[in-house]
């Protein structure tokens, strides 16, 4: 009994693997602050993403519904961050293994989402882009197997630790960032996220490379429809920016994790630890705004949906007023414009 208590608190193991991980007291503060700021941020804004997607009949297209998953796997990266922020630190240490490898798993699985639906996107760019459409192909119900596939694959990315590859039983393999994780699985996962990247990188160049060729050709002949051949082009810049700050804000985090799990010992990697957390966070800040700057088309219905909010609540406001009793002193007929009666007995009055 002593020996199972003593495994099922991460005390134990930061102790054992995960070196000095001492917080001062303001950075916390700062980290926690600051987090907290964005994650508010990070919830509201991809909501309101997935809420443009679903009401604006022209976003009914295979990318729009990709962008939208990507929407919201942000927004699970916000509900991990949240409870990621609250629960680092020392209090860390009086976490129980179940619950590291939850806040852990939650953190895994937003990553793994985010890059499969980047992923599938890129490759729903390169289909359109080659036939030299706006938009793929692709129907409802294989864009609905796309998404499940994704949130099925990163889940079970998330839960591969949980499920057997840690160091529980082998505290020589132990890393010093996620003290319960295998060494050998940091690395499969920062080298697996890597290439993933480069292959993203790789598409893109070879549909840049296409669309410069394509309308330099198409130029001359398309001066009355260039605006049209323009819009792939469009989402495609979007996308790429997307992708640029995804991986601006990982890459250097998979680094740290590989140097980990290659045992680095002059990298100190715990120091850069926390400062690599609101880089991701970042992220998940930057991609509402990317879509927003660069689709004219999302900022407006951003702008319509924060209309429609705004007249509901003066709405609501406005009902709550009419439902007041009224003093003696105010005229239950203030709201409609006076009769011709009315203005007669006025004048009347007004005459005596």
């Amino acid at each position: 009994l002593i020996f199972s208590s003593l495994f099922n608190s991460m005390s134990f193991f930061y102790n054992k693997n995960g070196g000095d991980d001492k917080w001062d007291s303001a950075q916390l503060i700062l980290v926690q602050v600051v987090g907290s700021l964005f994650c508010c941020f990070i919830l509201v804004s991809n909501a309101m993403v997935i809420a443009a997607v679903v009401t604006n009949k022209r976003f009914h297209y295979p990318f729009y519904y990709l962008l939208a998953n990507l929407a919201a796997s942000d927004f699970l990266a916000g509900i991990a961050y949240v409870y990621l922020m609250f629960n680092t630190g020392p209090v860390s240490r009086k976490l129980t293994v179940r619950g590291y490898f939850i806040r852990q798993g939650l953190l895994d699985i937003s990553l793994s989402a985010s890059l499969a639906n980047l992923l599938v996107i890129a490759l729903e760019r390169y289909i359109s882009v080659m036939n030299w459409k706006v938009h793929s192909n692709l129907t409802k119900r294989r864009v609905t197997l796309l998404i499940v596939l994704v949130w099925a694959i990163s889940i079970f990315m998330g839960a591969v630790p949980s499920l057997g590859w840690n160091c529980i039983c082998d505290l020589d393999r132990c890393s010093q960032l996620a003290p319960i994780f295998s060494r050998s699985y940091l690395i499969f996962w920062s080298v697996s996220n890597l290439v993933v990247f480069l292959v993203m990188v790789a598409i893109y160049m070879r549909i840049y490379t296409y669309v410069k060729k394509k309308t330099s050709v198409l130029m001359p002949h398309t001066s009355g429809s260039i605006n049209r051949k323009r819009t792939p082009i469009k989402l495609i810049k979007t996308v790429m920016v997307v992708l640029g700050a995804f991986v601006f804000c990982w890459t250097p985090g998979l680094v740290v994790l590989l140097l980990d799990g290659l045992n680095c010992q002059r990298c100190n990697v715990m120091k850069l630890k926390r400062w690599l957390l609101l880089l991701a966070v970042l992220n998940s800040v930057m991609n509402p705004c990317i879509y927003s700057y660069k689709d004219e088309e999302m900022w407006t219905t951003f702008k319509n949906l924060m209309r429609c909010i705004g007249n509901g609540t003066r709405r609501q406001r406005s009902t709550k007023a009419n439902s007041r009793p009224l003093s003696s002193g105010q005229d239950t007929v203030n709201s409609q414009p006076p009769s011709e009666e009315m203005k007669s007995d006025n004048q009347g009055i007004l005459k005596t």
